[in-house]
């Protein structure tokens, strides 16, 4: 397989990296919990008909320090909303997963004609008493793997160093990946996003996993209840929280079948 072309954008005065792969029209995603160290193979699977633009949010690996500067949630949304505007994807289709899927729903809730069609993959922003979320920030190390994926390994594969990694770097910048996450999400991943669900008009994808450990499936149909437009629910089986890593093939034939 061939490595995406990688660009950067300047957001706040600091560095993301933007990736980008494949033909046809375009794809954004924006990555869940820990960002993207490396490339995986559900975007190859998106690739082989979509121009897949991946940028990387502040903090996470490929996006600098830039989390350091923004301290609200607001300031999270206009920065992911330079990062939508200067990667080209303003139209476009756009996929978020996890901490990434909320602030795509926040893209389609405040700036609906940045978004076309919608696709979320257990997105964050909603908090239940009734049925709490796992909050990943307060488990061992050891644990968090399997919070992330039906099988650990796909995680610990995705965080790995990379070939030529700095021994030393490597654990700060994942570190640093949690710590950006959390100045976004913590506590509990709640944003009220349930106050601007019905803002959403794009017609809407809601992917989860069956054996999401992070967030319980029963969130799907809060989101798709919350949401305007034409919202769809499927459960993916043999799948966890970033079910785009356990189950790729699946979750990308998903994804395009909705944006077709």
């Amino acid at each position: 397989m061939s490595d995406p072309v990688t660009t950067a954008v300047e957001v706040n005065g600091f560095s993301c990296r933007v990736w980008t792969k494949g033909s046809g029209p375009k794809l954004g995603f924006l990555a869940g919990f820990g960002g993207l160290p490396r490339w995986v193979p559900f975007l190859d699977a998106l690739a082989k008909s979509r121009t897949v633009i991946v940028p990387s949010l502040p903090g996470y690996p490929g996006g600098g320090l830039g989390h350091t500067v923004l301290d609200t949630h607001i300031d999270w949304v206009l920065a992911v909303r330079q990062i939508v505007e200067k990667a080209g994807l303003v139209g476009a289709d756009l996929l978020g997963a996890s901490v990434g899927g909320s602030f795509a729903a926040e893209m389609a809730a405040i700036f609906p004609g940045h978004v076309r069609k919608l696709a979320l993959i257990a997105p964050f922003g909603l908090f239940d008493e009734a049925d709490p979320a796992a909050d990943p920030w307060a488990q061992r190390k050891d644990r968090v793997a399997g919070l992330m994926c039906a099988d650990p390994a796909q995680w610990e594969a995705l965080v790995a160093p990379p070939e030529g990694a700095n021994s030393i770097e490597w654990p700060i910048e994942m570190t640093r990946a949690a710590e950006a996450a959390a100045r976004a999400f913590w506590p509990l991943g709640s944003t009220r996003l349930e106050k601007r669900l019905g803002l959403i008009e794009a017609p809407t994808l809601l992917l989860w996993g069956d054996q999401d450990a992070v967030l319980p499936p029963g969130y799907a149909e809060k989101f798709a209840e919350g949401i305007t437009g034409p919202a769809k629910v499927e459960i993916v089986a043999g799948a966890g929280h970033l079910a785009y890593l356990d189950q790729p093939e699946a979750v990308a034939r998903a994804v395009l079948d909705h944006l077709s």
